[in-house]
């Protein structure tokens, strides 16, 4: 099963563009991750928590930048023409960040557990990008470099759990898996609706559309070409408006 997952893996990265495309969909979130732990080092009261957030949304900016022009440089030497539309995202889906968490309204240990979930996620989705990109070393090395600070991440978010609320550490951690699996459930539960939706207005277009095409050009045919005097029996007296 490993090997069957990570030759699906080696397929999706294969391609140069979704290649591309992947990694400017992955520095758009990682900056937008740092942006969020901008504002909870601001609403942090903890002064190490402060450090650690300010240490970790620099590393998620310089994450985003890594990424952006990797991907600009694929897609600068590939010909204009090259389009691809399927971007396996639900197979090879990059950090999910703070994944829409309100910074603001989470105390710190809620955001902890939280940031170490979405971390350990990331440093095993992007341990498997590195293997199964041998044919590309620079995004193979960018890889490496990310996945090094994400296993800092995520043990720093752990230690930090642990001396902020000792007693609910694990309360708070599966609190948080539980919050990833509803958020996981809705994504697909989405991205079913959208596919069923797109199969029943293909269904009705093709099977039936056509019919009523037909009796409309079948009812357009019987009638008289040119203008027909309107029958009073059926339309009334024209000497009033209704």
């Amino acid at each position: 099963m490993q090997s069957l997952f990570r030759l699906m893996h080696r397929w999706i990265w294969r391609d140069p563009y979704r290649r591309a495309q992947k990694l400017l969909c992955f520095a758009e979130t990682e900056a937008d991750g740092g942006r969020d732990l901008l504002r909870a080092a601001e609403r942090t009261p903890d002064p190490l928590l402060r450090r650690l957030y300010l240490t970790h949304a620099d590393d998620e900016q310089r994450h985003a930048d890594l990424f952006r022009h990797r991907g600009v440089a694929l897609l600068s030497a590939l010909p204009v023409s090259s389009s691809l539309n399927f971007q396996a995202n639900w197979f090879a889906p990059g950090e999910r960040g703070l994944d829409d968490l309100r910074v603001e309204q989470e105390p710190d240990e809620a955001l902890l557990a939280f940031l170490h979930l979405s971390e350990k996620a990331a440093a095993q989705r992007f341990a498997l990008y590195r293997d199964v990109l041998a044919d590309d070393p620079p995004t193979r090395e960018i890889f490496a470099e990310v996945l090094h600070d994400e296993t800092f991440h995520m043990r720093y978010t752990l230690s930090q759990l642990s001396r902020v609320s000792p007693e609910r550490g694990m309360w708070l951690l599966w609190r948080a898996r539980l919050g990833r699996l509803w958020k996981g459930y809705l994504r697909i539960a989405v991205a079913l609706a959208d596919v069923l939706g797109t199969f029943v207005l293909l269904v009705q277009y093709f099977l039936f559309l056509p019919p009523f095409a037909w009796l409309a050009k079948r009812a357009a045919a019987r009638e008289k070409p040119g203008w027909s005097p309107i029958s009073r029996k059926r339309n009334g007296a024209l000497n009033r408006e209704y």
